[in-house]
């Protein structure tokens, strides 16, 4: 069976809540995650809110990164989206775990595009990027 895409969804416990809140340091964590995993990076999109916490997307060719978080209560959930055979999701979880210096983590692995019953095989390729 194969799938169009793969999902990892990350949820970091126990962050660092001075990295989390910090918006250059998350979305330089999120554009060098990207760039860890081989993505190729399209756009780069983040808001910090008042009084806290900041949500942001890494759009890449393969498909997206993005984060959502919650200092006041030291977390931080992540989404890694990936089409392709190229792109590392693992590679760029593990950077982020490591750069917000969570304790505790809960990583949930989903295959998206997934059809059962297809009349032709499905090819897991990512777009071609334009340069």
């Amino acid at each position: 069976m194969n799938a169009l895409g793969r999902h990892l969804l990350l949820e970091m416990f126990d962050c660092d809540p001075d990295a989390i809140n910090n918006l250059e340091t998350v979305k330089g964590a999120l554009v060098e995650a990207a760039r860890r995993a081989q993505a190729t990076i399209v756009d780069v999109v983040f808001h910090e809110f008042n009084p806290f916490g900041i949500s942001g997307v890494v759009v890449i060719a393969e498909s997206h990164l993005s984060i959502h978080t919650w200092p006041e209560y030291r977390y931080a959930a992540v989404d890694i989206f990936s089409c392709g055979d190229v792109l590392r999701p693992e590679v760029a979880a593990n950077y982020l775990v490591e750069q917000f210096a969570a304790e505790r983590t809960s990583v949930m692995d989903v295959q998206r595009g997934l059809f059962l019953n297809a009349s032709m095989p499905i090819v897991n390729k990512s777009p071609v990027a334009v340069s």
